[in-house]
C-alpha cells in the first residue's frame, strides 16, 4: 500500500514538472514571436474590443458591490474609535492594492479566459491549427499573440475602472450612512492615497493577465478528445488561472513590500 501511494506521488511530481515545463517553453515561444514584432495589430484590435466588451459590465457591477460592502463594513467598524473619516482611504487602498486587481482578474479569467480555451480548443480538435501550420503559417502567430497581447493591454484598462467604480461605490455606501460630501469624501482618499498604491495594482494586473492569456491558450493549445476535450480542457485553463492569480498575489505583494511599495 505504502509503495502505491509513494508510486501515484511520484507520478504526480513528474506529470507536474512537465506541465510546469510545456508551459515555460509555450510562453518562451511567445515572448519571442512579441520580440521580433510578429504581431497582427488588426486581430489585436478586434480581440481588445471583444475581451473589454465581455468583461466591462460584470467588472463594474462586481467593483461597485465590493466598494459598497467595504463602505459599510469600514463605516460600522470605524465609527466606533470615531474615525469615520478614513472610510474612503480604507476602500481605496483595499481597492486599488488588492481587491480590484485580484476581483477582477478572476472575472476576466471566467470570462476571456475561458473564451480564449474554448476558441483554441475547438480550432485544435477540429484540425484547424493543423490546416494552419500546413498553410505555412505559425498558430502561435495568427492565433495565440493577438489574444495574450489584446489581454496584456485590456486587463489594466479594466483594473483602472474597477478602481474608480469601487471608490464611487465606497462613498455611496458611507453616503446612505451619514452626511458625507463628495468633495471631502474624494479630498480625504487624495490625501492619503499615493500613486505608488495605483500602480501596485496595475503591476498585478499585468501579470495577472499574463497568467490568464498564456495559461487559457496552453490549454487549448493542447486539447484534444473533441468536443468533450474542449469542455474538460476551458475548465481546467480557468481553475488553473484562478490557482495562479491567487498563489501569484501572495508572492507579489510580499516581493513589493520588501520594495517599499
Amino acid at each position: 500500500m505504502i509503495s502505491n501511494v509513494i508510486f501515484r506521488l511520484g507520478k504526480l511530481i513528474v506529470s507536474l514538472i512537465n506541465y510546469c515545463g510545456s508551459m515555460l517553453l509555450f510562453t518562451w515561444d511567445i515572448f519571442k514571436l512579441i520580440a521580433r514584432g510578429h504581431i497582427r495589430f488588426k486581430d489585436v484590435l478586434v480581440q481588445i474590443y471583444e475581451q473589454g466588451y465581455d468583461s466591462i459590465l460584470i467588472v463594474c457591477i462586481t467593483s461597485l458591490a465590493t466598494g459598497m460592502v467595504l463602505g459599510l463594513q469600514g463605516y460600522s467598524a470605524l465609527v466606533r474609535f470615531g474615525a469615520k473619516d478614513f472610510v474612503s482611504v480604507l476602500v481605496a487602498l483595499s481597492l486599488l492594492r488588492e481587491l480590484s486587481p485580484v476581483l477582477t482578474s478572476i472575472i476576466f479569467s471566467g470570462k476571456v479566459g475561458a473564451k480564449i480555451a474554448a476558441e483554441l480548443s475547438t480550432m485544435n480538435v477540429s484540425e484547424q491549427m493543423l490546416a494552419t501550420r500546413a498553410m505555412g503559417v505559425n498558430p502561435l502567430e495568427y492565433f495565440v499573440v493577438t489574444r495574450v497581447v489584446a489581454a496584456i493591454l485590456v486587463l489594466p484598462i479594466l483594473v483602472t475602472i474597477a478602481d474608480l467604480v469601487g471608490i464611487l461605490g465606497g462613498y455611496l455606501a458611507v453616503s446612505f450612512e451619514g452626511s458625507t460630501n463628495l468633495v471631502y469624501y474624494f479630498r480625504k482618499t487624495l490625501e492619503v492615497v499615493a500613486l505608488k498604491d495605483f500602480l501596485t495594482g496595475i503591476f498585478k494586473s499585468f501579470i495577472f493577465s499574463l497568467i490568464v492569456g498564456i495559461t487559457s491558450s496552453f490549454e487549448g493549445f493542447r486539447a484534444t478528445g473533441g468536443s468533450l476535450g474542449v469542455g474538460r480542457f476551458t475548465t481546467k485553463a480557468v481553475a488553473t488561472s484562478y490557482i495562479l492569480i491567487i498563489v501569484s498575489n501572495f508572492l507579489l505583494t510580499k516581493f513589493l513590500l520588501a520594495l517599499g511599495f
